[in-house]
Formats: C-alpha cells, structure tokens, sequence
C-alpha cells in the first residue's frame, strides 16, 4: 500500500545541507528496496513529498521517522495519507541530471 508523507521542513538551511547526503542516501536506499515510490523537495525549499510503498501506515511512520532529516529534528511536520497511483507518465518521473 502506497502512503505518501508531505512534509514540512524546519527553516534552517544549513542544518539542512548539512544532513542532506546521508538524507539522500537513505531514500535511495529505501528506493533501491522498493520501498520509496518517489520523492522530492518542494520548489520552495519549505519540505518535500515522499510516497512509500509499505504495509502499513505505521511503518510508513517509521520510515519517515528514521530518516536523517527527522532525527536531526528537521522534520517541522508531517502530514501521512493512504494514496493510490491512478496515471503516471514514466518520461516525467526521470529526474534531471
């Protein structure tokens, strides 16, 4: 089951790229897994999206929870929601080199 997680980064950029690598290794991981769908920051640089594939809402919890973001307190909130892939287009979930 899909649970996409929108959320809310703390305002402290330099923290924030401080722990970006090990944040970013940690989703590819969990993508590498087949456990992460997709992710991305907000344009904005105020939080990001992620939709894991997982069995449950808790787990789907625990995963954000473990992230390197949310354990260095960066994570300001988290909104978790079921979610079902109706369309995608696979030409637009390549992201830029």
């Amino acid at each position: 089951m899909k649970f996409a997680a929108f959320i809310e980064y703390s305002d402290e950029p330099e923290r924030l790229a401080q722990f970006r690598p090990a944040h970013r290794a940690y989703l590819q991981d969990l993508l590498q897994q087949g456990r992460l769908v997709i992710a991305g920051p907000f344009a904005d640089g105020s939080g990001g999206l992620f939709v894991y594939e997982v069995a449950n809402e808790s787990e789907a919890a625990r995963l954000a929870a473990d992230d390197p973001f949310a354990r260095a307190s960066l994570f300001r909130g988290i909104v978790m929601k079921p979610w079902k892939l109706v369309f995608a287009c696979a030409d637009n979930l390549n992201p830029p080199l």
